[in-house]
């Protein structure tokens, strides 16, 4: 199930602790990020051990638009994680 913009931006206001990983590429996200932990898409194969223990735990990608990230959400749902969210828009819906 995907997450909009607005309840990531009302719990993000919470302090609200979230698995949040941006799946954009390094320079991306030098120029603008919402704190989330990066992992580019094209790394998150190799990289999926570093989430372990996050299988039954909410776990929510993003990306600039939603498409790169509703791939990374397939790669995780394929290796065992059950409630990845999908941010709807990515960051360019976010600093709308």
């Amino acid at each position: 199930m995907d997450i909009t913009v607005q309840e990531l931006k009302e719990r993000l206001d919470k302090g609200e602790k979230l698995n949040l990983f941006d799946v954009r590429e390094p320079n991306e996200y030098e120029q603008d990020n919402i704190g989330a932990t990066l992992i580019p898409l094209g790394e998150l194969m190799y990289r999926v051990d570093e989430l372990d223990g996050l299988q039954d735990e909410e776990v929510i990608v993003h990306c600039r638009s939603g498409a790169r990230s509703a791939r990374a959400q397939q790669i995780l749902e394929e290796n065992g994680f059950n409630n990845v969210r999908n941010l709807i828009g990515g960051m360019l819906e976010y600093r709308k």
